[in-house]
């Protein structure tokens, strides 16, 4: 879904799971912003069709944050590209995502052990040997890169370590990551059961008050362009 120029929200779903990946580019280059889960590639390449930008434009991949959901299909990517992509993330989720460390939320030794007993082996076998890739530029605080006319690095602690969101200046979009979800197009604030610092991470929302904002894309639940500035306003408060 185009939701401004150069701006498109893509909708990839893998086992009655969707996301929601965002598309960012102009006449040279595109960027995505987060994966998916492993094996998504394919659905992630017809998107972009869908939005008429072919995946060969892609050169660059930014990760909002060390999740499975959001560094799936980084690996594939990178292996299904003919040049070289260079992928961004924040410093302190850079060793969970590059595998010196294990994701913080898919290490089984710290999960319930009657969930990983019921999780099929596709699954486990995921989260035993969760996919990985090398972090080629550190994404900086108040930052703001270069790409589709700006687009400023927002970090966001709290969901992770090392989140971030992205605003995108030129269209006023607000790239959210896992900092806020989307229901039934109203904002709400992470989601407690995969968020291991709520105190930190609803504390980061206050820092999009310094924004003017049209658009929300968050990463569950999609697209929220009605009175977002007030959502938000509301759930920082």
């Amino acid at each position: 879904m185009i939701i401004a120029d150069g701006v498109a929200m893509l909708e990839v779903e893998k086992n009655n799971f969707k996301i929601h990946p965002t598309l960012i580019w102009d006449e040279n280059q595109a960027v995505l912003v987060d994966t998916g889960m492993p094996g998504s590639l394919d659905a992630i390449r017809e998107e972009m069709g869908k939005a008429g930008v072919p995946f060969e434009k892609l050169t660059t991949v930014i990760l909002t944050h060390q999740d499975l959901d959001h560094i799936g299909s980084l690996p594939e990517i990178l292996r299904a590209s003919a040049k070289n992509i260079t992928v961004y993330a924040h410093q302190m989720d850079k060793p969970y995502i590059e595998g010196e460390r294990h994701l913080i939320k898919a290490d089984p030794k710290k999960m319930d052990p009657a969930r990983w007993e019921a999780m099929p082996e596709e699954m486990k076998n995921i989260y035993l040997n969760p996919p990985k890739a090398k972090v080629d530029v550190l994404l900086e605080d108040g930052e703001v890169l270069l790409f589709g006319g700006g687009i400023e690095v927002i970090f966001t602690p709290g969901h992770t370590p090392g989140h971030c969101s992205l605003y995108v200046r030129k269209s006023k979009t607000l790239i959210t990551g896992d900092a806020m979800v989307s229901e039934g197009g109203k904002l709400q604030g992470p989601r407690p059961q995969m968020t291991p610092d709520m105190e930190t991470a609803t504390d980061s929302l206050k820092k999009f008050l310094d924004y003017d904002i049209e658009t929300v894309v968050c990463y569950h639940g999609g697209l929220c362009d009605r009175n977002v500035n007030e959502q938000i306003r509301k759930l920082a408060e």
